[in-house]
C-alpha cells in the first residue's frame, strides 16, 4: 500500500527509484526494515494538502534527493518550510488545490452489496469520508450483482460497488449491451474463500469433487474465474464435472444450510458466517491461489466520469481516502463496528472482526492468523484487467480477437487513480502493469494469448 509523502523528512525519498537511505535494493525492502520509523507529520486534512503542494515545490527546488536531505539536515524541517513560504505562497496554493473545481452534483446514490469487499465504499458513509470531500452519498444496499449492473446502467445509481470483471464485461457487451464503463479504484485485494459444507470435511482433495454443486456471486466475477482455475488445475472440468451457479452472496449460507449447494467461492462475511453458524468450514483462502488478487471495485460509467469530472474526482478521492484508512490494521476493529449494523452489513461484530483482523476460526476446530486475509489497495493495475480478460476468453465469455491492452487501459483508469492518490497524500506506483503468479504459474501481461493457449482445460 502506498504511504504518505512527507517532503520535509530528510530520510524520505521524493523520486521513485532505489530507496530512501541507499542501503536497500528497493523502497519496499527499505520500508520493511524501517516499519517502526513511521512519520506522523502529515495528519490533518489541511496538513495533508499542504504536504502534497510542498512536495511539488521541494521536487522543483531540489531535484536530487541528496541535496534535499543535506539541506534539511542542516536547517531542519521548520526552517525549510519557512524559507519555502517566503518565496512561494504555500498557503494560497494549498487552499486553491484543496478547493478544486465546483462539484456538479453533491447528492449521489451509490449501489453496494453488503459484503466486506465493499468496506471502503460502505464505511466512507458512517466515518465521514464522503462529507469530508463535499458529498452527500446515499449507499444503497442492493440484492445482487445483476441488479447493481442494471440500476447503474439505467442511471438509478450514479456509481456502484462492482466486481472488478463487471466494468470489462459491460464495456465489451458480455452479458449486457456494450456501454463504455470505467473502474478507477480497486476496493479490496484477497478477502475471498472456498467454503464447503461440514459433511465434506473429509473431502479436501478437489479431485473428489465430481458432481459437486458450487455457488459463485456472478458469472463475471473473480470468484468464478478463481474457482474454475483451481478445479481445472486439479483436472476437474468446471463445465462438465461440477455445477457452478450464480447465487447472491447474502443467500449463500442459507443455500449451504439447505443442502442446495456443496460449497461456494464467495466473499466475506459469508465464509466466516458459515463457520459462525456451524454449517460450513473454510477450505482455503483465495489469497492461497493468488496473493494480492483484486476482487471488488468502485465503478462508474464513462458518461459520469466525463460529464461530472469534479463530482467524480471528489467521489474517487473519498474512496481512496477510505481505502487508505481501511488498509491500516489498527483501524480494523473500529471499521467492523461501523459497518456491522443492519443498514450496512447486518452481521455480528465478532464475525467482521475475525475477517478484518485475520484471526479467525476455520470451522474445523482451529484458529488461524493471517493479517492479510483481506486488504485494501485502490490502485487498478491494468495487468489485473488483462488477466481477467484472458479468463473471459478461456471460458468462452468473449469471442474472437481481444485487444487486451487497449481494453485494460480504457476501463482500469490507472492514470486517474494515480493523480488522485497524490492529491490525498498517497504515493501511487509508477507503472500500470506488473507480473504475478496464480497457483505458482507466472502471468506475463504482454503475452495474453500464449497464456490462454497454455491451459489444457478451456472452452476456447
Amino acid at each position: 500500500m502506498s504511504s504518505f509523502d512527507n517532503p520535509f523528512d530528510p530520510d524520505r525519498r521524493l523520486d521513485r527509484t532505489g530507496c530512501a537511505c541507499g542501503a536497500h535494493r528497493s523502497q519496499a525492502e527499505h520500508d520493511d526494515a524501517q516499519r517502526q520509523l513511521q512519520c506522523a507529520a502529515v495528519e490533518s486534512e489541511e496538513q495533508r494538502y499542504q504536504g502534497v503542494v510542498a512536495s511539488a515545490v521541494m521536487r522543483a527546488v531540489f531535484p536530487r534527493d541528496a541535496a534535499r536531505r543535506a539541506f534539511l539536515k542542516t536547517v531542519g524541517a521548520s526552517t525549510a518550510l519557512a524559507a519555502l513560504s517566503q518565496f512561494f505562497p504555500l498557503k494560497t496554493a494549498t487552499d486553491v488545490f484543496a478547493q478544486g473545481g465546483a462539484i456538479e452534483k453533491k447528492d449521489l446514490k451509490v449501489g453496494s452489496i453488503p459484503i466486506t469487499c465493499a468496506t471502503p465504499i460502505i464505511m466512507a458513509h458512517p466515518l465521514g469520508f464522503y462529507s469530508k470531500h463535499g458529498l452527500n452519498v446515499e449507499v444503497i444496499k442492493t440484492a445482487g450483482w445483476a441488479v447493481i449492473r442494471d440500476k447503474t446502467l439505467n442511471k438509478e445509481y450514479d456509481a456502484a460497488h462492482m466486481l472488478s470483471p463487471m466494468p470489462l464485461a459491460i464495456t465489451l457487451g458480455a452479458g449486457s449491451t456494450p456501454i463504455p464503463y470505467t473502474m478507477p479504484a480497486v476496493e479490496n485485494i484477497n478477502g475471498q474463500a472456498i467454503t464447503l459444507a461440514m459433511k465434506h470435511k473429509d473431502k479436501r482433495d478437489p479431485k473428489s469433487w465430481k458432481g459437486f454443486k458450487f455457488a459463485v456471486p456472478f458469472d463475471y466475477s473473480m470468484h468464478n474465474y478463481l474457482l474454475r482455475y483451481y478445479v481445472a488445475e486439479h483436472g476437474i472440468d468446471p463445465d462438465a464435472d461440477i455445477q457452478i451457479r450464480s447465487v447472491p452472496p447474502p443467500e449463500m449460507v442459507a443455500n449451504l444450510r439447505a443442502d442446495n449447494i456443496d460449497g461456494f467461492l464467495g466473499p466475506d462475511p459469508f465464509n466466516q458466517r458459515a463457520v459462525y453458524d456451524g454449517v460450513g468450514f473454510i477450505h482455503l483462502l483465495s489469497k492461497e491461489l493468488w496473493e494480492g488478487h483484486p476482487c471488488c471495485a468502485f465503478a462508474a460509467s464513462k458518461e459520469f466520469v466525463t460529464t461530472m469530472p469534479n463530482t467524480y474526482a471528489a467521489l474517487l478521492k473519498s474512496i481512496i481516502d477510505a481505502t487508505a484508512f481501511a488498509h491500516k490494521a489498527e483501524n480494523r476493529k473500529q471499521i467492523a463496528a461501523a459497518i456491522a449494523p443492519a443498514n450496512y452489513l447486518n452481521q455480528p461484530e465478532t464475525v467482521l472482526e475475525q475477517i478484518l483482523t485475520g484471526t479467525y476460526a476455520d470451522g474445523l476446530g482451529g484458529v488461524k492468523r493471517d493479517p492479510e486475509r483481506i486488504d485494501f489497495d485502490p490502485f487498478p493495475w491494468q495487468s489485473f484487467a488483462i488477466w481477467i480478460l484472458t479468463q473471459m476468453k478461456r471460458w468462452g465469455q468473449v469471442k474472437g480477437d481481444v485487444d487486451y491492452k487497449a481494453v485494460a487501459e480504457q476501463v482500469f483508469l490507472a492514470t486517474d487513480t494515480a493523480r488522485l492518490m497524490k492529491e490525498v497524500g498517497l504515493t501511487p506506483p509508477t507503472t500500470s502493469t506488473k507480473s504475478f503468479k496464480v497457483m505458482g504459474k507466472a502471468f506475463d501481461p504482454g503475452k495474453p494469448d500464449e497464456y490462454v493457449n497454455s491451459f489444457a482445460i478451456k472452452r476456447v
